[in-house]
Protein backbone atom coordinates (compact mmCIF):
# COMPACT_ATOMS: atom_id res chain seq x y z
CA UNK A 1 0.00 0.00 0.00
CA UNK A 2 1.18 3.22 -1.47
CA UNK A 3 2.82 5.70 1.63
CA UNK A 4 1.04 9.42 1.57
CA UNK A 5 2.49 12.76 2.68
CA UNK A 6 -0.45 15.01 4.16
CA UNK A 7 0.61 18.77 4.26
CA UNK A 8 -1.46 21.61 3.97
CA UNK A 9 -1.41 23.65 0.24
CA UNK A 10 0.38 26.31 1.77
CA UNK A 11 3.15 26.77 4.55
CA UNK A 12 3.79 30.58 5.16
CA UNK A 13 6.50 31.28 7.83
CA UNK A 14 9.06 34.37 8.65
CA UNK A 15 8.74 37.55 9.12
CA UNK A 16 5.25 39.33 8.76
CA UNK A 17 3.85 36.00 7.50
CA UNK A 18 0.39 37.39 8.71
CA UNK A 19 0.42 39.75 6.02
CA UNK A 20 -0.60 36.74 3.33
CA UNK A 21 -4.08 38.03 4.81
CA UNK A 22 -4.54 40.20 2.29
CA UNK A 23 -4.27 38.38 -0.68
CA UNK A 24 -6.30 35.09 0.28
CA UNK A 25 -9.40 36.75 -1.65
CA UNK A 26 -13.33 35.44 -0.39
CA UNK A 27 -16.15 37.55 1.03
CA UNK A 28 -16.16 36.35 4.58
CA UNK A 29 -13.91 35.28 7.35
CA UNK A 30 -15.13 33.48 10.54
CA UNK A 31 -11.80 34.16 13.66
CA UNK A 32 -12.35 31.09 15.90
CA UNK A 33 -10.48 32.17 19.22
CA UNK A 34 -10.10 31.35 22.74
CA UNK A 35 -11.30 34.56 25.03
CA UNK A 36 -7.59 35.18 26.76
CA UNK A 37 -4.07 36.00 24.85
CA UNK A 38 -5.30 36.62 20.99
CA UNK A 39 -7.83 39.05 22.09
CA UNK A 40 -5.49 40.63 24.84
CA UNK A 41 -2.46 41.55 22.76
CA UNK A 42 -4.25 42.69 19.75
CA UNK A 43 -3.97 39.63 17.61
CA UNK A 44 -7.26 39.52 16.88
CA UNK A 45 -7.79 42.85 15.84
CA UNK A 46 -5.15 42.43 13.72
CA UNK A 47 -5.89 39.86 11.75
CA UNK A 48 -9.23 41.43 11.21
CA UNK A 49 -7.55 44.27 9.95
CA UNK A 50 -5.63 42.54 7.42
CA UNK A 51 -8.50 40.47 6.01
CA UNK A 52 -10.32 43.90 6.27
CA UNK A 53 -8.03 45.16 3.98
CA UNK A 54 -8.43 42.33 1.32
CA UNK A 55 -11.99 43.00 1.17
CA UNK A 56 -13.18 40.22 3.88
CA UNK A 57 -15.92 40.70 6.33
CA UNK A 58 -14.79 39.43 9.50
CA UNK A 59 -17.27 37.80 12.89
CA UNK A 60 -15.13 36.38 15.52
CA UNK A 61 -16.68 33.51 17.72
CA UNK A 62 -14.12 33.60 20.94
CA UNK A 63 -15.60 30.70 22.76
CA UNK A 64 -13.11 28.09 22.67
CA UNK A 65 -12.12 26.49 26.20
CA UNK A 66 -8.89 25.23 26.96
CA UNK A 67 -10.08 21.41 25.92
CA UNK A 68 -12.96 22.34 23.07
CA UNK A 69 -15.93 20.38 23.94
CA UNK A 70 -18.55 18.57 21.60
CA UNK A 71 -20.78 21.38 22.53
CA UNK A 72 -18.34 24.07 21.81
CA UNK A 73 -17.69 22.68 18.14
CA UNK A 74 -21.91 22.51 17.42
CA UNK A 75 -21.96 25.84 18.45
CA UNK A 76 -19.17 27.60 16.47
CA UNK A 77 -20.79 25.22 13.38
CA UNK A 78 -24.36 27.26 14.21
CA UNK A 79 -22.34 30.31 14.15
CA UNK A 80 -21.19 29.72 11.29
CA UNK A 81 -24.34 28.67 9.41
CA UNK A 82 -25.64 31.96 10.68
CA UNK A 83 -22.98 33.96 9.33
CA UNK A 84 -21.77 32.20 6.11
CA UNK A 85 -18.43 32.12 6.06
CA UNK A 86 -15.97 31.15 3.23
CA UNK A 87 -12.87 31.16 5.04
CA UNK A 88 -12.47 29.97 8.33
CA UNK A 89 -9.54 31.24 10.20
CA UNK A 90 -8.53 29.53 13.91
CA UNK A 91 -6.27 31.78 15.46
CA UNK A 92 -4.85 31.03 19.11
CA UNK A 93 -3.37 27.42 20.76
CA UNK A 94 -4.34 23.80 19.99
CA UNK A 95 -7.74 24.15 21.37
CA UNK A 96 -8.98 26.62 18.91
CA UNK A 97 -7.34 24.99 15.81
CA UNK A 98 -8.89 21.82 16.82
CA UNK A 99 -12.42 23.00 17.80
CA UNK A 100 -11.87 24.77 14.79
CA UNK A 101 -11.84 21.48 12.49
CA UNK A 102 -14.75 20.11 13.81
CA UNK A 103 -16.96 23.29 13.54
CA UNK A 104 -16.16 23.39 10.02
CA UNK A 105 -17.50 19.92 10.27
CA UNK A 106 -21.17 21.48 11.84
CA UNK A 107 -21.40 23.96 9.82
CA UNK A 108 -21.42 21.83 6.20
CA UNK A 109 -23.10 18.73 7.91
CA UNK A 110 -24.86 20.58 11.21
CA UNK A 111 -26.71 17.05 11.80
CA UNK A 112 -23.98 15.28 11.77
CA UNK A 113 -23.23 12.21 14.37
CA UNK A 114 -19.67 13.14 16.57
CA UNK A 115 -19.18 9.36 17.30
CA UNK A 116 -19.04 8.78 13.15
CA UNK A 117 -16.21 10.69 13.43
CA UNK A 118 -14.58 9.00 16.39
CA UNK A 119 -15.15 6.48 14.33
CA UNK A 120 -12.87 8.20 11.27
CA UNK A 121 -15.64 8.60 9.45
CA UNK A 122 -15.57 12.37 8.12
CA UNK A 123 -18.21 13.69 5.60
CA UNK A 124 -16.65 15.77 2.31
CA UNK A 125 -15.84 19.43 3.42
CA UNK A 126 -14.84 22.32 1.80
CA UNK A 127 -18.57 23.01 0.09
CA UNK A 128 -19.10 26.16 1.79
CA UNK A 129 -15.68 27.38 3.39
CA UNK A 130 -11.83 26.51 3.87
CA UNK A 131 -9.70 26.78 6.70
CA UNK A 132 -6.55 28.88 7.72
CA UNK A 133 -4.88 28.43 10.93
CA UNK A 134 -2.69 30.64 12.46
CA UNK A 135 -0.97 28.89 16.00
CA UNK A 136 0.14 31.27 18.78
CA UNK A 137 1.64 28.10 20.66
CA UNK A 138 5.28 26.48 19.63
CA UNK A 139 3.50 22.91 20.73
CA UNK A 140 0.88 21.24 18.94
CA UNK A 141 0.96 21.66 15.18
CA UNK A 142 -2.08 21.48 14.87
CA UNK A 143 -1.83 24.07 12.21
CA UNK A 144 -0.75 21.23 9.57
CA UNK A 145 -2.43 17.87 10.27
CA UNK A 146 -5.28 15.91 10.02
CA UNK A 147 -6.00 15.61 14.03
CA UNK A 148 -8.21 17.25 16.21
CA UNK A 149 -8.55 16.34 19.92
CA UNK A 150 -11.97 17.46 21.35
CA UNK A 151 -13.06 16.16 24.75
CA UNK A 152 -16.46 14.63 26.08
CA UNK A 153 -16.77 16.13 29.92
CA UNK A 154 -20.15 14.32 30.68
CA UNK A 155 -17.45 10.87 29.61
CA UNK A 156 -14.81 12.13 30.72
CA UNK A 157 -12.31 11.40 27.58
CA UNK A 158 -10.74 13.31 24.95
CA UNK A 159 -11.25 11.88 21.42
CA UNK A 160 -8.80 11.99 18.87
CA UNK A 161 -10.18 12.73 15.73
CA UNK A 162 -8.11 11.80 12.92
CA UNK A 163 -8.98 12.53 8.74
CA UNK A 164 -7.26 13.92 5.66
CA UNK A 165 -10.08 16.55 5.09
CA UNK A 166 -9.08 18.52 8.00
CA UNK A 167 -5.75 19.17 7.14
CA UNK A 168 -5.92 23.11 6.94
CA UNK A 169 -5.31 24.88 3.90
CA UNK A 170 -3.03 27.61 4.93
CA UNK A 171 -0.77 27.17 7.71
CA UNK A 172 1.04 30.84 8.91
CA UNK A 173 3.74 30.68 11.34
CA UNK A 174 4.14 33.93 12.86
CA UNK A 175 6.81 33.93 15.49
CA UNK A 176 4.77 37.15 17.06
CA UNK A 177 2.30 35.02 18.44
CA UNK A 178 4.39 32.75 19.96
CA UNK A 179 6.66 35.50 21.82
CA UNK A 180 3.95 35.83 23.93
CA UNK A 181 3.45 32.72 25.40
CA UNK A 182 4.55 32.81 29.21
CA UNK A 183 7.15 30.21 30.74
CA UNK A 184 5.03 27.54 32.10
CA UNK A 185 3.07 27.65 28.49
CA UNK A 186 6.64 27.80 26.59
CA UNK A 187 7.66 24.19 28.55
CA UNK A 188 4.63 22.13 28.16
CA UNK A 189 4.03 23.08 24.45
CA UNK A 190 7.91 22.37 23.81
CA UNK A 191 7.94 19.06 24.81
CA UNK A 192 4.60 18.20 23.71
CA UNK A 193 6.99 19.22 20.07
CA UNK A 194 9.35 16.61 21.68
CA UNK A 195 7.45 14.24 22.39
CA UNK A 196 5.33 14.49 18.82
CA UNK A 197 8.76 14.46 17.17
CA UNK A 198 9.74 11.15 19.23
CA UNK A 199 6.80 9.23 18.69
CA UNK A 200 6.66 9.50 14.70
CA UNK A 201 10.37 8.94 14.44
CA UNK A 202 9.74 5.49 16.33
CA UNK A 203 6.26 4.90 14.78
CA UNK A 204 5.87 1.72 12.89
CA UNK A 205 4.27 4.33 10.04
CA UNK A 206 7.58 6.40 9.81
CA UNK A 207 9.04 6.38 6.90
CA UNK A 208 12.09 8.78 5.39
CA UNK A 209 10.15 11.50 4.35
CA UNK A 210 9.17 11.72 8.39
CA UNK A 211 12.27 10.79 9.89
CA UNK A 212 13.96 13.67 8.11
CA UNK A 213 10.68 16.01 9.84
CA UNK A 214 11.16 14.40 13.00
CA UNK A 215 14.82 14.18 13.43
CA UNK A 216 14.57 17.79 12.53
CA UNK A 217 12.69 19.21 15.03
CA UNK A 218 14.34 17.03 17.72
CA UNK A 219 17.70 19.04 17.27
CA UNK A 220 15.91 21.74 17.17
CA UNK A 221 13.88 21.26 20.39
CA UNK A 222 17.17 20.33 22.46
CA UNK A 223 18.62 23.75 21.03
CA UNK A 224 16.06 25.65 21.97
CA UNK A 225 13.43 25.08 24.44
CA UNK A 226 15.83 25.80 27.06
CA UNK A 227 16.57 29.39 25.74
CA UNK A 228 12.65 30.09 25.01
CA UNK A 229 11.84 28.99 28.49
CA UNK A 230 14.34 31.23 30.04
CA UNK A 231 14.29 34.21 28.06
CA UNK A 232 10.56 34.86 26.34
CA UNK A 233 12.40 37.70 23.88
CA UNK A 234 15.10 35.71 22.47
CA UNK A 235 13.16 35.31 19.39
CA UNK A 236 15.47 33.49 17.55
CA UNK A 237 14.52 30.52 19.88
CA UNK A 238 11.10 31.14 19.44
CA UNK A 239 11.49 30.66 15.41
CA UNK A 240 13.42 28.06 15.86
CA UNK A 241 10.63 26.44 17.96
CA UNK A 242 7.97 27.57 15.92
CA UNK A 243 9.35 25.94 13.08
CA UNK A 244 10.06 22.40 15.06
CA UNK A 245 6.54 22.41 16.15
CA UNK A 246 5.56 22.25 12.48
CA UNK A 247 8.10 19.92 11.42
CA UNK A 248 7.69 17.52 14.24
CA UNK A 249 3.68 17.64 12.75
CA UNK A 250 4.90 17.13 9.41
CA UNK A 251 6.31 13.40 10.79
CA UNK A 252 3.46 12.84 12.67
CA UNK A 253 0.48 13.98 10.92
CA UNK A 254 2.02 11.35 8.55
CA UNK A 255 3.36 8.84 10.38
CA UNK A 256 1.19 8.96 13.41
CA UNK A 257 2.23 9.09 17.45
CA UNK A 258 2.34 6.09 20.03
CA UNK A 259 1.16 5.31 23.91
CA UNK A 260 2.35 8.50 25.01
CA UNK A 261 -0.45 10.27 23.23
CA UNK A 262 -2.98 7.48 23.88
CA UNK A 263 -1.91 7.41 27.77
CA UNK A 264 -1.96 11.62 27.74
CA UNK A 265 -5.21 11.94 25.78
CA UNK A 266 -6.80 9.40 29.21
CA UNK A 267 -4.95 11.18 32.04
CA UNK A 268 -5.49 14.54 30.50
CA UNK A 269 -9.29 13.54 30.02
CA UNK A 270 -9.81 12.80 33.78
CA UNK A 271 -7.79 15.24 35.46
CA UNK A 272 -7.16 18.01 32.84
CA UNK A 273 -3.44 18.20 32.91
CA UNK A 274 -2.27 19.60 29.99
CA UNK A 275 -1.71 17.50 26.94
CA UNK A 276 2.27 19.22 26.35
CA UNK A 277 2.88 18.44 30.57
CA UNK A 278 1.18 14.59 30.48
CA UNK A 279 3.37 14.26 27.15
CA UNK A 280 6.44 15.25 29.22
CA UNK A 281 6.13 13.28 31.84
CA UNK A 282 5.10 10.04 30.16
CA UNK A 283 8.10 10.10 27.19
CA UNK A 284 10.53 8.72 29.19
CA UNK A 285 8.19 5.80 31.00
CA UNK A 286 7.33 5.01 27.50
CA UNK A 287 10.80 5.07 25.78
CA UNK A 288 12.03 2.82 28.23
CA UNK A 289 9.07 0.46 27.78
CA UNK A 290 9.27 0.54 23.85
CA UNK A 291 12.89 -0.63 23.67
CA UNK A 292 12.62 -3.91 23.56
CA UNK A 293 10.61 -3.54 20.36
CA UNK A 294 12.41 -0.79 18.10
CA UNK A 295 16.44 -0.26 17.67
CA UNK A 296 14.93 3.47 16.50
CA UNK A 297 15.85 4.98 20.16
CA UNK A 298 19.73 3.88 19.50
CA UNK A 299 19.45 5.38 16.02
CA UNK A 300 18.47 8.51 17.58
CA UNK A 301 20.87 8.70 19.99
CA UNK A 302 23.55 8.08 17.65
CA UNK A 303 22.26 11.12 15.62
CA UNK A 304 22.09 13.10 18.94
CA UNK A 305 25.39 12.28 20.32
CA UNK A 306 23.98 10.77 23.61
CA UNK A 307 23.81 7.83 25.67
CA UNK A 308 20.26 7.74 26.63
CA UNK A 309 17.28 9.44 25.35
CA UNK A 310 14.79 8.56 28.40
CA UNK A 311 17.68 10.58 30.56
CA UNK A 312 17.82 13.32 28.35
CA UNK A 313 14.25 14.05 28.04
CA UNK A 314 13.93 13.89 31.82
CA UNK A 315 16.91 16.45 32.33
CA UNK A 316 15.28 18.66 30.11
CA UNK A 317 11.94 18.26 31.73
CA UNK A 318 13.81 19.69 35.18
CA UNK A 319 15.31 22.67 32.93
CA UNK A 320 11.53 23.36 32.06
CA UNK A 321 10.43 23.39 35.06
CA UNK A 322 8.14 19.86 34.60
CA UNK A 323 8.65 16.74 37.49
CA UNK A 324 9.17 13.61 36.01
CA UNK A 325 5.99 11.71 38.01
CA UNK A 326 3.06 12.57 38.38
CA UNK A 327 3.01 12.37 42.17
CA UNK A 328 5.04 15.48 42.31
CA UNK A 329 3.41 17.22 39.77
CA UNK A 330 3.70 21.33 40.00
CA UNK A 331 0.87 22.15 37.90
CA UNK A 332 -1.77 19.59 38.41
CA UNK A 333 -1.49 17.89 41.52
CA UNK A 334 -3.58 14.47 40.87
CA UNK A 335 -3.88 13.11 44.70
CA UNK A 336 -3.35 9.00 44.43
CA UNK A 337 -7.06 8.02 45.63
CA UNK A 338 -8.11 9.76 42.53
CA UNK A 339 -5.72 8.06 40.42
CA UNK A 340 -6.25 4.76 41.71
CA UNK A 341 -9.79 5.14 41.40
CA UNK A 342 -9.40 6.40 37.71
CA UNK A 343 -6.32 4.52 36.67
CA UNK A 344 -7.88 1.06 35.11
CA UNK A 345 -10.59 3.02 33.37
CA UNK A 346 -7.31 5.15 32.20
CA UNK A 347 -5.73 2.07 30.56
CA UNK A 348 -8.90 0.49 28.97
CA UNK A 349 -9.35 3.40 27.42
CA UNK A 350 -6.00 4.16 26.65
CA UNK A 351 -5.66 1.09 24.97
CA UNK A 352 -8.12 1.54 22.57
CA UNK A 353 -6.82 5.36 21.49
CA UNK A 354 -6.15 5.45 17.88
CA UNK A 355 -2.54 6.52 18.94
CA UNK A 356 -1.98 2.92 20.16
CA UNK A 357 -2.13 1.32 16.77
CA UNK A 358 1.24 2.58 15.61
CA UNK A 359 3.13 2.18 18.95
CA UNK A 360 6.18 -0.02 17.88
CA UNK A 361 5.96 -2.51 20.96
CA UNK A 362 2.81 -4.16 20.88
CA UNK A 363 0.64 -3.83 24.17
CA UNK A 364 -2.04 -4.27 26.37
CA UNK A 365 -4.55 -2.41 28.80
CA UNK A 366 -2.60 -4.16 31.78
CA UNK A 367 1.19 -2.96 30.54
CA UNK A 368 -0.71 0.79 29.72
CA UNK A 369 -1.44 0.25 33.60
CA UNK A 370 2.01 -0.82 34.77
CA UNK A 371 2.96 2.64 33.05
CA UNK A 372 0.64 4.75 34.65
CA UNK A 373 1.65 3.59 38.09
CA UNK A 374 5.10 3.66 37.08
CA UNK A 375 4.88 7.17 35.93
CA UNK A 376 3.02 8.29 39.11
CA UNK A 377 5.34 7.26 42.02
CA UNK A 378 8.44 8.00 39.12
CA UNK A 379 9.54 4.27 39.06
CA UNK A 380 11.84 2.78 36.53
CA UNK A 381 10.10 0.53 33.97
CA UNK A 382 11.04 -3.15 34.34
CA UNK A 383 8.94 -5.12 32.19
Amino acid sequence: MANVFLVPRATYHGDNSLDVLKTIGGKKAMIVTGKGSMIKYGFVDKVTKLLNEGGIEVEVFDGVEPDPSIETCKAGGEAMRNFEPDWIVALGGGSAMDAAKIMWVYYEHPDYDFMELVNFNFPPLRNKAKLICIPSTSGTGSEITAFSVITDYEAQVKYPLVSPDIVPDIAILDVDLPAKMPPKVTAATGMDVLTHAIEAYVSTSADDYTDCMALAAIKLVFEYLERAYKNGDDLEARAKMHDASCMAAMAFNNASLGIVHSLAHKIGGVFHITHGEANAIMLPYVIDYNRKATQKYAKLEGELGIDNIAQAVRELNTRVGITNNFKDGKNTVIERKAFDEAKNLMSERAFKDACTLTNPRETSPEDLLKIYEKAYEGECIDF
